[in-house]
């Protein structure tokens, strides 16, 4: 049994949380019920990053605190989880105690290991609002691929982390004015001291995606930058540096620990004081982390770096499984010009395992994936309910039709029967291979693809018609080996579509759900003949949405 930690990147809130946002947390939910159905002891963690700039100033222009609208996000974040069933073990947000004190103990002790130094630095001011710039507060052209718009912290269009200097013509966010230039003393932390064991530690981790790699290597190679650990923000974290009295600890840097503490404040809630260690530092233990692409830098160097540095001995990332954009009618989500699918308008579209079923099938592994209604709906009523929902509810029904709830006795196998047991064998175990690669996307397409054999093997033996000649046996071949693929993707859409896959359990007559029943049976003839099911029902409906936004 191996042990993991499986980690969303913590969503930055800001009010009306789309799709976007949310694909790494089912992602990292999926991938928790996936281990656990394998019998993985596992944690799985993520938070509302809930501080910096961009929520004082909202607090500030809503007349409230950031305490009081951070908190309202935050709850709101918490209420479309349990909507989609997203059943993280401990969802938390930076504004934690526990996160608070982790933190500043955390960065204590890489002041005290020589890895924080301070030094007084230029930075960008804006005279009109008075305040320091910091990342996203100042926008301006990339100086590495001039596309215009690029953050203070990053540029979306060619990936670089960059610092408010670097841009090119930078202007304030609020008031679209030019800063100007003020000193400030900040503390940094020395990331180019690592170079050598990040890369060394990059190159040994053979579970890494190409692309993050790469990209990584691509940085190292490049030289890294010592990385500024405080802002002159008010609302964040203090830092406990001494003389950084009025400096709070740079969101970034701070909500990458978030990893760390939401697995303590996990075993503060469970009265389980060992499970932080048991997990952090077992160096068995594997970490895996759902990000977006533009995140790769800070999961495949900045934590690992931080994290040697602090010299604890904490598991480093295994694997960071990093999508690209999910796009809607072909452009890229964004709050700001109002494009995309917002999750309080999802719900109202759909049932929520219809949407956790859609954005795992188009789930952004390799490139951009496009949303579109009419792409939806495709995925729901062809896919979802005509091939996997309609499958199990014939063969389900047959049961119940032809044989008073009970499974059949097949007899000896013919030709095709016995084929069929074997794509059954094999795509259980490419579901599996695709899961364990991380490749879900794949692993949605393995269960429909399964299910589409099985509906090809139904239709052509006719058992109905079978019955109606007298011939039950070749009935009951048909149905016996049709109850064997329901099973079977019980079992494969657990995962995906967590109270579809009960529902189906429950219909064949088994005991407790797919988790404690254990997934040995996968791929295999599990259903003994003589074993009684329930009355099946319809597992989906279909949806109306083409369209309309």
């Amino acid at each position: 049994m191996a042990k993991w930690i499986v980690c969303a990147a913590w969503p930055y809130l800001d009010g009306r949380p789309h799709l976007g946002t949310f694909m790494q947390l089912l992602s990292a939910d999926v991938y928790a019920r996936y281990l656990r159905l394998m019998g993985d002891e596992v944690v799985s963690v993520s938070g509302s990053d809930v501080h910096g700039t961009p929520i004082e100033v909202e607090a500030l222009k809503s007349k409230t605190t950031p305490r009081d609208l951070a908190e309202k996000y935050h709850r709101q974040m918490v209420d479309f989880l349990n909507r989609f069933l997203v059943e993280l073990d401990n969802y938390t947000q930076t504004e934690s105690p526990v996160h608070v004190k982790f933190v500043q103990d955390f960065y204590t002790r890489l002041y005290e290991n020589g890895f924080v130094y301070s030094k007084k630095i230029w930075q960008l001011y804006c005279e009109r609002d008075r305040m320091f710039l910091p990342d996203r507060f100042v926008e301006g052209t990339c100086p590495y691929c001039g596309k215009e718009g690029a953050r203070g912290d990053q540029c979306d269009n060619c990936g670089r982390l960059l610092e408010p200097l670097d841009l090119v013509s930078p202007k304030c966010v609020i008031c679209g004015l030019p800063p100007v230039t003020k000193e400030s003393e900040h503390w940094f932390f020395d990331l180019p001291r690592l170079s050598e064991r990040l890369k060394r530690y990059i190159q040994d981790s053979v579970e890494f995606p190409e692309n993050a790699r790469n990209f990584s290597l691509t940085w190292l190679k490049e030289g890294l930058k010592p990385r500024t650990l405080t802002r002159d923000n008010r609302w964040g974290i203090p830092a406990p540096f001494p003389g950084s009295e009025g400096k709070t600890i740079y969101v970034w840097m701070e909500a990458v620990l978030g990893y760390l503490s939401a697995v303590k404040e996990l075993g503060q809630k469970r009265n389980d004081d060992g499970l932080f260690e048991r997990f952090w530092k077992d160096a068995s233990t594997k970490s895996v982390y759902f990000i977006g692409k533009d995140n790769i830098p800070f999961h495949t160097i900045i934590l690992p770096g931080l994290l040697m540095a602090s010299e604890e001995k904490y598991v480093l990332p295994t694997q960071v499984s990093s999508t690209e954009f999910i796009l809607f009618e072909g452009k890229k989500f964004s709050k700001s010009k109002g494009i995309g699918v917002w999750l309080e308008d999802a719900v109202k579209v759909g049932e929520p395992e219809y949407w956790r079923f859609a954005l795992m099938y188009f789930r952004p592994e390799s490139r951009d994936s496009n949303f579109s209604w009419v792409e939806f709906e495709r995925a729901v009523n062809s896919e979802m309910n005509d091939v996997l929902g309609n499958f199990i509810h014939r063969v389900l029904t047959f049961v119940k039709r032809f044989f008073e709830l009970t499974v059949p006795d097949p007899g000896e196998l013919d030709d095709d029967s016995k084929a069929l047991l074997r794509v059954l064998a094999e795509s259980w175990q490419r579901y599996t291979s695709d899961m364990n690669s991380f490749a879900i996307k794949d692993a949605v397409r393995d269960a429909l693809d399964l299910a589409r054999r099985g509906n090809e093997y139904v239709s052509s033996r006719e058992p109905w018609e079978k019955i109606r000649k007298n011939d039950v046996a070749s009935a009951a071949q048909t149905v016996y080996v049709g109850v064997q693929l329901v099973h079977t993707l019980s079992l494969m859409i657990y995962p995906f579509l967590p109270r579809s896959s009960l529902k189906v359990w429950e219909t064949l007559g088994l005991n407790g759900d797919p988790v404690s029943g254990g997934a040995g049976g996968g791929g295999t003839a599990a259903i003994r003949p003589g074993h009684k099911i329930l009355p099946p029902s319809p597992l989906f409906t279909k949806v109306k949405v083409g369209g309309t936004g």
